[in-house]
């Protein structure tokens, strides 16, 4: 079972080109870190702007890298399902453990169209996560079309970047208590665990994984006022990354550790100064910087 902290992983860029020795790289760091998973080519791995075989390069290489230590969900959305159907057949030829599924987005399915689409990625062979965002996809799944999905053997979870805490016990109504349920906003990770999540993909343990990950083992042992004293050294940290897109952040977070470029593609662009120190700051908070 998919539980704890995996993080978001960013995709890392050398004079706009993918830098695969620094993606390897940090495949080792989150292992030593204690990461208990990853999630290559999300929105924080920037999958928006990568080719198709961009996208699929990425994911062979984390997959060769992890070899089999640590679980890889693979980023396998888009809005069309065909489309949708290529990544998570490609992602399973790679050897990804799962595939992460966004709910389509822009073009605004139905509760039916969403059944539609996440079963035709299912029926792929490979576990599904889903991924309900709907702050970016503009549609949202109710407990009770996941309830209807939960019933695949191969859909496995849900990334719930909703924000509200109160639908993880109503998807453990509609989905069973075995549904596993990972947070997808980590400044209500520890919330979300109260409730019945097991973890969170999380985008701050890019730059935090250590903290990220003894955070989610102290939930998941019922340790809450470990978590919590934790959760106050992230706390600003979470901030700061998501004062512009959170993948800026976290690239320019991980450059002042010396894990890689904090380039991004256009449309996104580098930190404003103003963010760069409340970055610096964060982790001198958390104990990431002198």
């Amino acid at each position: 079972m998919l539980k704890g902290s995996l993080p978001a992983l960013v995709t890392p860029f050398k004079d706009g080109q993918l830098d695969l020795d620094t993606l390897k790289k940090l495949v080792e760091w989150h292992i030593e870190q204690g990461s208990h998973g990853l999630v290559p080519v999300g929105t924080t791995g920037e999958s928006p702007t990568l080719t198709h075989a961009e996208h699929d390069l990425v994911v062979e290489t984390v997959v060769q890298a992890a070899a089999g230590r640590i679980p890889v969900v693979a980023g396998a959305g888009s809005n069309n399902t065909a489309e949708t159907v290529r990544l998570v057949k490609a992602a399973k030829a790679a050897g990804a453990d799962a595939a992460l599924v966004v709910t389509p987005y822009y073009n605004k399915p139905t509760q039916r169209g969403l059944i539609a689409h996440f079963t035709a990625a299912a029926d792929c062979g490979l576990p599904i996560v889903i991924y309900n965002i709907p702050g970016r996809s503009v549609v949202d799944m109710t407990p009770e079309t996941m309830g209807v999905l939960a019933k695949h053997d191969n859909i496995l979870g849900v990334k719930d970047a909703t924000g509200d805490l109160a639908r993880v016990p109503n998807q453990r109504l509609s989905c069973g208590t075995d549904f596993v349920q990972l947070s997808g906003e980590d400044p209500t990770a520890i919330g979300f665990n109260a409730q019945g999540g097991v973890g969170c993909i999380s985008v701050t343990a890019n730059v935090a994984p250590a903290l990220c990950a003894q955070m989610q083992e102290a939930t998941l042992a019922g340790d809450y006022p470990a978590a919590l004293a934790l959760n106050d050294r992230l706390m600003p940290l979470h901030k700061a990354i998501f004062t512009e897109p959170g993948l800026v952040g976290a690239k320019y977070g991980m450059s002042l550790l010396g894990l890689c470029s904090d380039e991004v593609r256009s449309p996104l662009t580098g930190l404003e100064d103003s963010t760069k120190t409340k970055m610096r700051d964060a982790m001198v908070h958390a104990g990431l910087l002198n």
